[in-house]
Formats: C-alpha cells, structure tokens, sequence
C-alpha cells in the first residue's frame, strides 16, 4: 500500500512538474525574452501616407472589412476563415475603443504584428499572419498603426473561434511560436538594387503572399521546402496555386504579367483569379506601379518548385 502510494505521489509530481514547464515555456512575456523585442523609436513621426500604402500591401481589408458591404476602411471584422483546425472570426480593428483597437498604443500593435501577442498578455493565433508581419520595420508597423487610427470606427465585437480541441488551448501558442516565430525583420540583400529588395519586402512581409501560397504541416507551419509552390485552400475546397517560376507555376510569365495581375487580376493565359485573389488584387492595384514592378521582379526570382499542373489546380 505505502508503495502504491509512492507511486501515485511521484506521477502526481511529475503531473506539476509538467504544467509547471508547459507554463512557464508557453508564457507570452518569454518569446519576448527569448527573441529580443524591437520597439519603435521614440522620436518617429507617423507617416500616414506609407500606412496608407502598407494597408493596401498588407491587404487588411481583405478579411478585416465588415462583410457585404463595399467600404474597405471599414474594418469591422467578422468574416469566418474555416480551417482544419476550426473556424477562426476575423476581428474588429477599426479604432472603435471598445470593440476595436481604439484603446491600444502602438507598442500593443507592434507587438501583435511581430509577436502575435494581444494587449491583455494573450497569444494571437497565427491566422493572423504575423510570421510575415514579423518582417516589417516598426517604423512601418506604426504608420500602418496610424493609418488605421485616422479610420472610421466601427461598433461590434466579433464572436470567439470555434476551434476543436487542443487547438483551442490557446497558452499552447507558445511553444508554437518558439518553435516557429523567428522574430527576424527583412534584411536587404547588399547583391540586389533596390526595386528587387522592395518587393522582396512588400511579398515577404506586409503582403504576406507565402501564407496562402505554400503547404503546411500538420502543426499549421509552413513548410519551408515548399514555399510558394501552392497549397490547398484553408477550407480544404479550391486549391492556391503555384507562383514559383516552375512549369506547374509561372514559369514563363514575364515581368509584365506579373504588372497586369497585380493590377487587374488577369493571367497570361486570359483566367481572371478567383477565390480571396480577388480581394488582393483590389489592395495593390491601389499600390504605385513601381510597387508592382518591384513584386513582380521578386517573384520571378523565386526558386522554381513543383506544384500542382495549372489543369489540376482549376478543376478542384
């Protein structure tokens, strides 16, 4: 008897010991601790034109829009993005300052862009694509922040996820971010000029393209290997395709194609886009040209990588 109960108080001790790790590893003030934080420098002047032109790159308004209605600075959230793993509520972050981000500095904003963590100290789940956001400047992040305050508000708070377990754990995010969130900021590459290393920027960072464009795995990450080679859609119906210089992608396509997608939605073989595209080319088609050339020259210096044939990709 006295062993048995041995037994139960070390497996019961083993039990705290565990919770007390998984706290500690998955307490959002560690990532910070972890990563470094880079906060915005106090002299910086908010420049709200580049939030204006961050907005449009980022696409904000293409799930954060109030649905059904056509004002995209009204930013009343509430569309329903389904995934595997549940169905995510996009938020409110019009500057309402109840429902919205009304009430938030813009350290609370840099850090959910580049850490995925809220005001209230809560982790933010990664549809919110911070993984790409973490690569922007804060200097940029306060201008989008900016630009977002001089908006309409909009009353309305948005339900919670409806996510399936564990997925709905969200203190579990930390780990997910320590093992995923790498918390580095666009670097220039000194051997490109600088149209190149601006739509590196605008692709990797505020417009996000990988998100949508690349597989994940089984833990929501995406896999590296396979970045930009086309993925299914998140509600596991239509497919995103391929945007690397592949046959099975844009291989072919010229910097001119790339200019009239962007800013129009039509491909080279005369297919509108489809899906979520439709919102994005609405966003940078409201983009200077340069901005588009300079995406489009980025794009067509990814690594060719094998996707779906564009065949396949439009019959599912």
């Amino acid at each position: 008897m006295n062993r048995l109960r041995s037994i139960l108080l070390a497996l019961l001790g083993l039990v705290i010991a565990g919770a007390a790790v998984f706290y500690l590893l998955t307490e959002p003030a560690l990532y910070r601790l972890v990563r470094g934080e880079q906060s915005v420098a106090g002299d910086h002047v908010a420049n709200l034109e580049n939030g204006r032109l961050l907005f449009n790159a980022g696409g904000c308004s293409s799930c954060h829009a109030t649905p059904d209605q056509d004002d995209r600075t009204r930013l009343g959230g509430g569309l329903a993005l389904k995934s595997p793993f549940g169905t995510f509520h996009v938020p409110n972050i019009s500057p309402h300052p109840r429902d919205g981000i009304g009430g938030w500095s813009v350290t609370d904003f840099v850090r959910a862009m580049r850490e995925g963590t809220a005001p209230d100290g809560k982790h933010l789940y990664p549809s919110f694509p911070y993984t790409s956001y973490q690569r922007m400047r804060t200097t940029d992040i306060a201008d989008l922040f900016a630009y977002l305050k001089s908006l309409t508000p909009v009353e309305g708070r948005v339900r919670d996820h409806e996510l399936s377990f564990p997925y709905n754990i969200r203190r579990g995010l930390g780990l997910w971010k320590l093992a995923f969130l790498d918390g580095n900021v666009f670097r220039p590459d000194p051997n490109r000029d600088e149209p190149w290393n601006r739509g590196a920027y605008l692709v990797e960072g505020p417009g996000h393209c990988a998100e949508c464009h690349s597989p994940r795995n089984a833990l929501g990450a995406i896999i590296s290997e396979r970045r930009f080679a086309g993925a299914r859609e998140p509600d596991g119906k239509d497919w995103v395709p391929n945007i690397t210089p592949h046959p099975t992608g844009t291989g072919g396509w010229t910097l001119e194609d790339f200019e009239v997608l962007l800013k129009t939605g039509d491909t080279p073989n005369f297919v509108d886009v489809g899906g979520l595209m439709r919102a994005v080319v609405r966003n940078t088609a409201a983009l200077p040209e340069s901005d588009r050339t300079a995406m489009g020259e980025y794009l067509l210096t990814l690594p060719p990588r094998e996707g779906r044939p564009p065949a396949a990709t439009n019959s599912e």
